[in-house]
């Protein structure tokens, strides 16, 4: 290895520049990636709590779309002499009380009531119609994302009293079926409870919207950058009903990425999605946002910097026309592609550092590459001048306050009564980014930026 090394040291060195008395020609050894691995980093964990808000009336207009038609009906008459059926005759109306919700439900009901005495063949049977309203009071809580309830039959108000046709005269019966009624109150109950799980089972609804936010979007088009977010877990804690609604608190944990270049995958998986039940959980964000950007879309925004800058001292003038950026040994690369006084390229080394006054992005200790040095040594010496340097160094950094400002205007429109589906919508406010560390890696230089806020849900209209 080190006969390599030390045959390339000498071939550079002995590197013959051709061109006219005022132009040379620069062949410098070009340092090499560290290796060809896929951009690998450590992921930094952000926890964004959504307080999620259902107005009992959006819960009484999703059991009004289940509960329908026939919901409830006993067809077996041997069992206790009588078969009924339950008809929904208008909307179930909610209210809250005592921190429970009441449901009243207007119905139509059809009783079919055997009586008398099997003796002789001595019975006879009458069917009865019915019409009044339940009320029944439901303690809720919230158990997988689903909300629950488990109801008891408060009261029955009928319409008119309830009667039978005997020998042409009517008979109140009144004492005959609110006790048959009261055998099936916990069949009745139950039924609701039924229709009430059905309509209100939220898993669905909130995983939907955590595919729609996973989903990469386009933050800036100049810069190309994408912003993706990935879920891992999710916190729940118990539902209460206060106020006409329910709340709980959710809260996701999950890790953020900025990449620039090529629109990103959504890896977003439902069923990798763990859901977590807590007692209590903070109501803010702690958001740190990985910048991811390729060496690629580096090199192109420090061509931009250099287009139409002219470097001199004396009589003697470069342009740069391209720039490539890598990475080698925890350092980054810098390639100028220049013309004038000297043509060819030449290999800058230094570290990428940020400035939090001015929110650049630069690069410390920038030198030559040693074996470009050993030969400019001998063919343009005024090209090492700490001047040039210093004024090529001034064109190695970029500004990232417009990327962090234009981040957050970004994030906004997501913040803003945004709604991923119907019915569901997300508010909430942002501080601004700060810049915390920047990593370098073989395919990419990441910074590694931070922010906080607040969000929340509000689940209302539905389909």
């Amino acid at each position: 290895m080190k006969t390599i090394l030390s045959l390339l040291t000498a071939s550079a060195l002995l590197t013959i520049f051709t061109g006219c008395s005022t132009s040379k020609r620069v062949d410098a050894l070009k340092p090499t990636p560290s290796d060809n691995t896929p951009t690998v980093y450590k992921t930094t964990t952000s926890f964004i709590a959504m307080p999620v808000e259902v107005p009992l009336k959006e819960i009484e207009n999703q059991l009004n779309k289940t509960l329908t038609g026939l919901i409830y009906n006993d067809s077996i008459l041997s069992d206790d002499n009588t078969e009924m059926k339950i008809w929904k005759q208008a909307p179930v109306k909610l209210a809250e009380k005592d921190g429970k919700i009441q449901s009243v439900l207007p119905m139509k009901i059809w009783i079919r009531v055997k009586y008398g005495t099997e003796f002789l063949g001595m019975n006879d049977m009458k069917d009865i119609n019915l019409n009044g309203t339940i009320k029944l009071l439901s303690e809720a809580r919230l158990s997988n994302w689903k909300l629950t309830t488990t109801s008891v039959i408060e009261d029955f108000e009928w319409s008119e009293s309830p009667s039978i046709e005997v020998k042409g005269r009517n008979i109140p019966i009144t004492y005959l079926v609110n006790p048959t009624l009261r055998i099936f109150k916990t069949k009745i109950a139950k039924k609701i409870d039924e229709a009430i799980n059905k309509s209100t089972d939220f898993k669905p609804q909130v995983l939907n919207v955590l595919e729609k936010l996973s989903t990469p979007f386009l933050t800036s088009e100049q810069y190309e950058t994408w912003f993706k977010l990935i879920p891992t877990e999710l916190y729940v804690t118990d539902a209460v009903l206060s106020k006409s609604k329910i709340t709980m608190d959710m809260g996701l944990k999950c890790s953020m990425q900025t990449i620039v270049g090529q629109q990103p995958l959504n890896t977003f998986k439902k069923e990798n999605i763990q859901l977590k039940p807590v007692t209590k959980m903070p109501n803010k964000i702690e958001a740190t946002v990985a910048a991811v950007s390729t060496y690629e879309s580096a090199s192109r925004i420090l061509t931009k910097n250099f287009q139409g800058q002219t470097f001199a001292s004396g009589s003697r003038k470069i342009t740069v026309q391209k720039v490539d950026v890598w990475h080698k040994d925890g350092k980054m690369i810098i390639a100028l592609d220049m013309i004038g006084s000297v043509n060819g390229t030449i290999y800058l080394s230094g570290f990428p550092n940020y400035n939090a006054v001015t929110k650049e992005i630069y690069f410390d200790q920038l030198d030559y590459v040693l074996n470009t040095k050993g030969v400019l040594t001998k063919t343009a010496n005024w090209l090492l001048s700490g001047m040039i340097l210093r004024k090529i160094q001034e064109s190695c950094r970029y500004s990232i306050k417009g990327n962090l400002e234009d981040g957050k205007k970004n994030m906004q429109p997501y913040l803003n009564n945004y709604s991923p589906m119907k019915g569901v919508f997300v508010n909430g406010s942002l501080n601004d980014f700060e810049f915390d560390k920047v990593e370098l890696t073989d395919k990419a230089i990441i910074a590694f930026i931070k922010t906080s806020g607040q969000m929340n849900i509000k689940i209302d209209g539905m389909e």
